[in-house]
């Protein structure tokens, strides 16, 4: 069994400020998309990755990628072209795995906004080490301070609600995430994240649980912190700058 590793890389600059896809930006000496892509090829057990990029990105992708993937000669990297939306991007990718899942070379599928170039191998580890165990598992790390619900505690009580982040690599046993995805395909489901698309359609009677005859799903959350940044806005730029460079 290996781990198919999807890097989402579809999405654009605008939040961010820049002319092109932010994964493109260079940030301590190489593109955003070059440091997520270098820690995917550096966890054990990964021997398929997939990139999904934005129609019109693909030569500037290839281009930035190629001369990394000399080095990691055996593992197998595949550029796609995603959807108008994240989910739509994810389905894309799975599409370009679909063989190895259903024939079972492919146990376990993470898949990881490109735009967080700060994810280590060692999360990677512990979110495919959960989804074999558990069915799925997203990487979360606690918010400080006060959170404000409707009916809920004031700030400044000293009373607030426990809350947490939650981040990618998201990973699931690679039968279920294909599964679910074929499901939303059918029924026009569109997910937020991986793990809602999960999580909806192990929900349904038909799907989810012992009691219903089929496979209980759960997703853990697996311990991370505030490094794993995303990209989005400019001053994300010169903080992964900082927490990159040695």
């Amino acid at each position: 069994m290996s781990a198919a590793v999807v890097l989402l890389a579809a999405g654009s600059g605008t939040r961010v400020g820049a002319g092109v896809n932010k994964v493109l930006l260079p940030v301590a000496g190489a593109p955003v998309l070059v440091h997520a892509l270098r820690t995917a090829l550096a966890v054990d057990g990964v021997d398929h990755l997939v990139v999904v990029v934005r129609p019109g990105d693909e030569a500037e992708v290839a281009d930035a990628v190629g001369p990394l993937l000399l080095d990691h000669e055996g593992r197998e990297v595949r550029v796609t072209v995603g959807g108008a939306t994240r989910h739509a991007s994810e389905r894309a990718a799975l599409r370009a795995l679909e063989a190895e899942v259903d024939d079972g070379r492919v146990d376990v599928v993470a898949l990881h906004d490109a735009a967080r170039p700060l994810a280590a191998p060692a999360l990677y580890d512990a979110v495919l080490a959960a989804a074999r165990e558990h069915g799925g598992a997203v990487p979360a790390y606690p918010l400080t301070g006060l959170v404000r619900r409707h009916g809920g505690p004031v700030p400044g009580t000293g009373r607030g609600t426990r809350t947490v982040a939650v981040q990618t690599p998201q990973a699931f046993r690679a039968g279920v995430l294909l599964a679910a995805h074929r499901w939303a395909e059918e029924t026009g489901f569109t997910g937020t994240d991986t793990a809602s698309c999960v999580a909806a359609w192990a929900a349904r009677p038909e799907h989810g649980g012992p009691e219903h005859g089929g496979a209980e799903v759960g997703i853990v959350a697996v311990p991370s912190d505030a490094t794993n940044l995303k990209v989005t806005w400019p001053g994300d730029v010169r903080v992964a700058e900082h927490l990159i460079r040695p």
